[in-house]
């Protein structure tokens, strides 16, 4: 059994990016970066624990896609950390950041081959510009760019981040507590992805996959008297609504399966259940906004959508233009590239019988295309 445990960090919300993908989402092949990240480490460290910090609403669907230990992050860095290190169970840690995405296997032997020659090992580069800090010019061969991964020993690390005080890295935490630091030669390759033209110099990296990926959704909703109805995302002329805890605007459901369905996001119940007072009656627009979101943040493209209404009443004929633009522009696609259908039962079944409504929608959605723009 290893006595080294790997911890990646992946729980920050990549303000600094400026797409709306985050960056741990975005996607090398068909692997988000935290995965690629994580298997290409892995690789040095077979024998290796893996513990992996995330956002805490990005956990269900991690877990779907590996069979690490996952631990739910906190508000900094450290505070992930910290929370990851409350699940080692080994005498050594090595802790790095997903956004250092292109680490070599040299770099990972140069740490292992110094553990234990001090309480943690450090891969850092020598600066060669001049440096001048605070209006002064300093000497440059004093000075260090700290990379990760960093191994250290886990009881002093736990005993170091024991402090209200915030550090960028593991070493300066433990340098801080009276622990011991050790260099290592870093790597120009090891750099961190932290705005969006980082990663045009990272040659590990390879294109997302051009696959296109398809969802669909399905969904039924009873009328209810003197309610207002809305479906598409608008209002429509009635004597009548939908019994739902939401707005009940059935179409709006159906989509919102039919692009998790092609995300393999779950489904509607999963992100907004009809459990929760903060969905009671809301507006179903809103929920697809979060949807559309939630999309975007884990590195995909809505292509296309194509909804058909299934209705004996009322008329949907006169509506369905207003719709296509209404859910086009939540979608944040052109209306060319959303169809909107309507069709009755011939009056069989409760749809004939004037009782609901249902709807069947199909989305298309492929990976956002980082490396082309």
């Amino acid at each position: 059994m290893s006595d080294l445990t790997l911890v990646l960090l992946a729980a920050g919300n990549s303000t600094r990016f400026k797409v709306p993908v985050k960056k741990q989402w975005l996607r090398i092949g068909h692997d988000p970066l935290w995965l690629y990240v994580t298997n290409r480490i892995k690789e040095s460290l077979p024998e290796a624990s893996i513990i992996l910090s995330a956002h805490p609403d990005e956990i269900p669907f991690i877990r779907s896609m590996c069979d690490f230990t996952i631990v739910a992050g906190g508000e900094t860095r450290q505070q992930s950390l910290k929370n990851a290190l409350n699940e080692v169970k080994t005498p050594y840690v090595m802790v790095s950041d997903i956004a250092r995405a292109c680490i070599d296997p040299d770099l990972i032997s140069r740490l292992l081959e110094h553990k234990g020659v001090a309480d943690t090992i450090v891969p850092a580069l020598d600066v060669h510009d001049t440096v001048v800090y605070d209006d002064k010019t300093i000497e440059r061969e004093k000075v260090k760019r700290i990379q990760t991964p960093q191994l250290s020993r886990t009881d002093v690390l736990r005993r170091a981040l024991e402090t209200d005080v915030e550090f960028t890295d593991e070493s300066s935490a433990v340098v801080a507590s009276g622990g011991t630091r050790y260099f290592v030669l870093g790597d120009p390759r090891a750099a961190k992805i932290t705005h969006t033209a980082d990663t045009a110099s990272l040659e590990c990296l390879s294109s997302p996959s051009s696959v296109v990926f398809t969802g669909n959704g399905f969904d039924v909703h009873p009328f209810e008297e003197a309610k207002p109805m809305v479906l598409g995302g608008i209002n429509i002329e009635s004597s009548f609504g939908f019994k739902a805890h939401s707005d009940g605007d059935v179409a709006i459901h159906a989509l919102i399966d039919a692009l998790l369905g092609a995300a393999c996001l779950g489904d509607i119940g999963m992100l907004f259940p009809d459990t929760d007072n903060a969905y009671k009656n809301i507006d179903s627009k809103q929920l697809l906004v979060r949807c559309v979101e939630k999309l975007h943040n884990f590195g995909f493209v809505i292509l296309h959508a194509d909804i058909t209404i299934i209705a004996q009443a009322p008329k949907i004929a006169p509506y369905k233009e207003q719709m296509r633009s209404t859910l086009a522009s939540l979608l944040h696609i052109p209306p060319a590239r959303l169809n909107v259908k309507a069709t009755t039962t011939e009056h069989l079944g409760f749809i004939g019988r004037k009782e609901g409504i249902g709807v069947i929608a199909t989305a298309s959605v492929h990976y956002f295309d980082w490396k082309n723009g």
